[in-house]
């Protein structure tokens, strides 16, 4: 888990980092409306999450494994759900698979 003050704060090339440097898959939590230093925290989290499932797919690695929710604080049954349901996707993807370009 990396916290930080906004979730906006993500950056596209650290979610590939964490890909390629061996996790399955990364899960964003955006702040929603609870965010106290952005009112379009969630339109710019989506952004970057969009922006990191481009550079994934550039890579030959699935974009479904990266996933974004925009959850108030006090949503916890709601959070549970969606990290499981997030869970049990990458299990279905099984291990990451990186395409390689023959020369």
């Amino acid at each position: 888990m990396i916290k930080v003050p906004c979730s906006s704060m993500i950056r596209p090339e650290w979610i590939l980092l964490a890909l390629e440097s061996g996790f399955d898959g990364v899960f964003v939590a955006a702040d929603g409306t609870d965010c106290p230093y952005l009112t379009d925290c969630t339109d710019k989290t989506a952004r970057r999450v969009k922006e990191a499932q481009e550079l994934l797919s550039d890579r030959g690695i699935e974009p479904e494994r990266v996933k974004m929710a925009a959850i108030c604080s006090v949503c916890g049954e709601a959070f549970v759900r969606l990290v499981n349901d997030f869970y049990s996707r990458l299990m279905e993807l099984g291990p990451i698979k990186v395409k390689t370009h023959e020369k």
